[in-house]
């Protein structure tokens, strides 16, 4: 699958911009992403201006080990709710504009991971794949988030590319409180990486062979509150290390089978929330500051991989809610549900405090964190996005966005179901300043058009406000990248073909 969609890219980049496959060095900086040739027809902005209207939720706690919250890591924050208490865009006559992080030669460059320096610049992490080598890894760029110029890049050790849901290691990092990226290597190494205006530094690499062995790899990386590194393998490996000392504290194995294919989040009290392919568990260290499972949940895992999934099981982060919850969708058919567990060390009574089923029968799943504030989850439907060709020439996905609602006895309820967006495969995020869910849709187009926008969902309603048109074409499709908010409210999405913004017209 990748070396069809690099192939496409290649084509498409020669077509339309005329850059034939010479030296990055050549290009100016930075490159606006190019477009499908021929697709003039689409909309390019749809609906009204909104008008704010701010969400009543309790504060995500700060972490003390990493960034200010709302620009931390690829799920914002210590507890991955995909929320910001920062505006973003109201739709007033927005402003469009992009930057291709690829090279001639490797055209693709999907942007997963972002966040904010104190500076308001940009760190990201494209993945960069060598298509004759079929080697892939994550160059971090520094970005300049006004004109998205290129600042600096440091290349991560690359790996040999297998399977049709590549991700390399890296792809999960976040920024910690001295504004240095901590993220993991195809070495199985972490590394502690410092920046200024203009360059990268490598400060210190910590070996974690020990823990994870050769086959393995690095999936995620969080901190607790106490400052220790969780860190996560793909095949099930839950580790804590020290970030001054470079000792590793710990290791827990889960039992074989499981993998671990998502990130984790933290909260106050000592807990660390990590979804296996099998189970929900809680984590806490023990007086050495090894990881401990504090309790474990079995859910319906499902007996497919979905079209939309990279892995059966689910697709979700587990996202920590106000005081009292963590919350996951499963896999299950006919319906996958979305399960809110209390999360507390001890709890009398059932640790599930509710399932909600979503979406048609054998119509539903979802490969992206779940949206929360401390009593409602927003949940999209992915179903259908089985590779890139799939939303090729003007074709989609199944449409669905819901939110859940929990009352004060801890009982669930859909508060509404929206059918009018389709949501291939991006994270979606929300900000409770103005009220508005923001997310990356294409709609289906019988001109065969590949149209890809930025649209704003009213939290209240579940209504549509408005629609702005991204980009068309292949290296538009955002390919599992997540929208982010910016600290002056741009809106940003990571594509195949790099970083596309939109702001409103000041």
């Amino acid at each position: 699958m990748r070396r069809l969609v690099v192939a496409a890219v290649v084509a498409v980049m020669t077509l339309a911009t005329g850059i034939a496959p010479a030296s990055a060095g050549d290009l100016p900086n930075p490159v606006p992403i190019p477009r499908q040739p021929g697709s003039g027809g689409a909309a390019t902005y749809i609906g009204a201006p909104a008008t704010a209207h701010p969400v009543e939720t309790r504060a995500v706690a700060q972490n003390p080990f990493m960034s200010p919250q709302e620009w931390a890591g690829v799920h914002n924050d210590t507890y991955a709710s995909d929320t910001y208490f920062t505006g973003g865009p109201l739709g007033r006559k927005p402003v469009v504009s992009s930057t291709w992080t690829g090279t001639p030669k490797s055209p693709d460059a999907v942007v997963v991971g972002m966040t904010f320096d104190q500076a308001g610049r940009i760190v990201a992490g494209p993945v960069m794949v060598d298509p004759d080598a079929e080697t892939a890894n994550v160059r971090l760029t520094l970005i300049e988030p006004g004109t998205l110029r290129t600042l600096a890049t440091l290349d991560l050790p690359k790996e040999h590319e297998s399977g049709t849901d590549f991700r390399p290691s890296g792809t999960y990092f976040y920024q910690d409180e001295q504004y240095r990226t901590i993220i993991g290597t195809a070495e199985r190494s972490i590394w502690v990486v410092s920046h200024d205006a203009s360059s990268f530094t490598v400060d210190a690499k910590i070996d974690l062979l020990s823990v994870i062995p050769t086959g393995d790899k690095i999936e995620a990386l969080q901190p607790d509150f106490s400052g220790r590194v969780w860190f996560t393998s793909a095949k099930g490996a839950v580790g804590t290390v020290d970030l001054t000392t470079g000792k590793i504290l710990g290791w827990y194995h889960m039992p074989t089978g499981e993998r671990i294919v998502n990130g984790h989040s933290a909260d106050e009290t000592g807990g660390v929330f990590i979804a296996s392919s099998a189970a929900m568990y809680r984590f806490d260290a023990d007086a050495a500051g090894a990881p401990v499972v504090t309790w474990q949940e079995p859910y319906d895992a499902g007996t497919r991989q979905k079209p939309g999934q990279v892995d059966i099981g689910t697709g979700t982060t587990p996202t920590v809610m106000g005081s009292d919850y963590v919350t996951i969708a499963d896999n299950a058919d006919p319906q996958m549900h979305v399960l809110v567990y209390r999360r507390a060390k001890t709890v009398t009574g059932s640790r599930l405090a509710c399932s909600v089923p979503v979406y048609g029968p054998y119509q539903g799943d979802t490969e992206n964190s779940l949206v929360a504030t401390d009593r409602s989850i927003v949940v999209e439907n992915n179903y259908g996005y089985a590779s890139p060709d799939v939303t090729k020439d003007g074709h989609t996905t199944t449409a669905g966005l819901t939110r859940i609602d929990i009352d004060a006895s801890g009982a669930c309820h859909i508060a509404w179901n929206s059918e009018q967006v389709s949501i291939p495969t991006v994270v979606t995020k929300m900000s409770v300043a103005n009220g508005l869910i923001y997310s990356y849709t294409k709609p289906y187009l019988d001109s065969g058009i590949d149209a890809w926008y930025f649209t704003a969902i009213d939290f209240r309603t579940g209504q549509v406000k408005w629609s702005q048109l991204a980009g068309t074409g292949i290296l538009y499709n955002n390919h599992y990248a997540p929208v982010y908010l910016g600290p002056d409210g741009t809106l940003y999405s990571g594509v195949l073909g790099g970083i596309v913004a939109m702001r409103d017209t000041p």
